[in-house]
């Protein structure tokens, strides 16, 4: 019987801590903070190499790993039907710019695209609430 009591204890201590660490893993965004593609407009037609460049405001860019209060890094989502979860690490479904990059040289095929960028913190988890850009649509001659 102690046995059993000991687990139930340490489940009841561990469990709870676990939770906390979960949800200090997301990172809270300032109010007003917001990203944005400042190159293509929306409706633009490129050509098949395009330069996206990336803008933030309220916030500063700092590299993954860098657990720095108001920063994040960009992720660019190209085509995407959905946008990541907000509550774990974004994956293959964004490109990722953890090195604190501000722009990417892009080869698309022709015809229409969509572009959006998210921010992500340290460990690639979207801040609270999310900073996102709106989604834009680009054509490729």
């Amino acid at each position: 019987m102690k046995s059993f009591s000991t687990k139930v204890l340490a489940i009841l201590l561990i469990v709870p801590a676990f939770l906390y660490a979960a949800e200090t893993m997301i990172s809270d965004s300032p109010a007003g903070a917001s990203a944005y593609i400042v190159s293509p407009k929306d409706g633009d037609t490129v050509g098949q190499n395009v330069t996206v460049i990336f803008g933030l405001r309220g916030m500063g860019v700092a590299p993954a790993g860098l657990n720095k209060a108001k920063t994040g890094h960009h992720h660019l989502i190209v085509d995407g039907n959905h946008l990541p979860a907000s509550d774990k690490p974004m994956g293959k479904e964004v490109m990722h710019f953890g090195g604190g990059q501000t722009e990417k040289t892009l080869k698309l095929s022709k015809g229409t695209h969509t572009l959006q960028l998210m921010l992500g913190n340290y460990l690639h988890i979207p801040h609270n609430p999310p900073v996102m850009s709106e989604k834009i649509t680009v054509t490729v001659k």
